[in-house]
């Protein structure tokens, strides 16, 4: 291959202020990227997990959950993670509802290979009946206590609901990130980004390099990348946009770290434990040094 030639690189990332923020850099051309040519596809990230499946993409935002089963494909990626510190998925219904209560409800949520699913698990074991609802509809369907012809009785709200639910008139029942940090001391990591691993060593490394140096300009540049983010904000006002930013782009997404990169583990594993990942799982990361 000739030096000069330039390398596609598809990725992929939900249409969310935190993902556009991220982004922002590379989408906009902020920063240089040499001969990598990035070409930008949006979607939920259930359905993103879906297209790992495929390795339709070279670069993709996956759930923790998911990379369970896309391990032989994709490399992680020690930046661009997205880490509930103390906080994260949250479930909510119309009024209280006891954990056992809980345990035999129909919740909706938001996929069943996200992260929130899987943590969801961990927290109720596997009685309670999931019904699969887009992201955005679920606050609705509590609301209204079905999804078509399917009854609901709590929701499992990811994204900007995190910060909005009450406006709604729904009840907080759990913050799942809480629970979490409570059980285990360490935060939930809840997105990540695998990089395809048939670039090879030296392209996956540059792409995480790159993908990196995009989350560091939004954080250099925050009002110029938050004015972009808006866009993909879903009616938030701007200082619940920049809230909801700085929950899940800052030092955690520059660079997992050790603990970063325990949490994964810890969550990988103990998903395997409790018999919902299928077999045991190592992260294998991109090599950044």
């Amino acid at each position: 291959m000739e030096l000069s030639e330039p390398i596609l690189i598809r990725v992929g990332h939900s249409p969310d202020a935190d993902d556009a923020f991220m982004f922002y850099g590379l989408a906009q051309g902020r920063i240089p990227t040499g001969r990598y040519q990035f070409q930008h596809q949006l979607a939920d990230i259930e359905t993103l997990n879906r297209w790992a499946l495929e390795g339709r993409l070279e670069l993709t935002a996956l759930s923790v959950h998911a990379y369970a089963y896309v391990a032989d494909r994709y490399w992680l990626c020690p930046c661009g993670a997205s880490v509930g510190d103390g906080y994260g998925p949250i479930l909510v219904a119309k009024s209280s509802l006891s954990f056992d209560a809980l345990r035999r409800a129909v919740i909706a949520v938001p996929g069943t290979m996200t992260t929130a699913y899987l943590t969801l698990c961990l927290y109720l074991g596997r009685e309670f009946r999931p019904v699969i609802v887009p992201f955005d509809k679920i606050i609705p369907a509590v609301q209204e206590e079905a999804y078509g012809a399917e009854p609901v009785q709590a929701g499992l709200v990811i994204h900007e609901g995190q910060l909005t639910y009450a406006q709604h008139g729904l009840h907080l029942l759990e913050d799942l990130g809480r629970w979490w940090q409570a059980q285990t001391g360490l935060p939930l990591p809840l997105g990540v980004n695998g990089v395809r691993k048939d670039l090879g060593p030296e392209t996956a490394a540059q792409v995480c390099r790159l993908l990196r140096e995009s989350i560091r300009y939004g954080l250099e540049h925050r009002e110029e990348a938050l004015e972009y983010a808006l866009g993909f904000a879903r009616g938030l006002a701007r200082p619940q946009a920049d809230r909801f930013v700085g929950m899940y782009v800052n030092h955690w997404t520059l660079d997992l770290g050790a603990q970063g990169r325990q949490a994964v583990q810890e969550l990988l594993r103990r998903g395997w434990q409790a018999g919902i990942i299928p077999r045991p799982v190592q992260p294998e990361w991109v090599d950044l040094e």
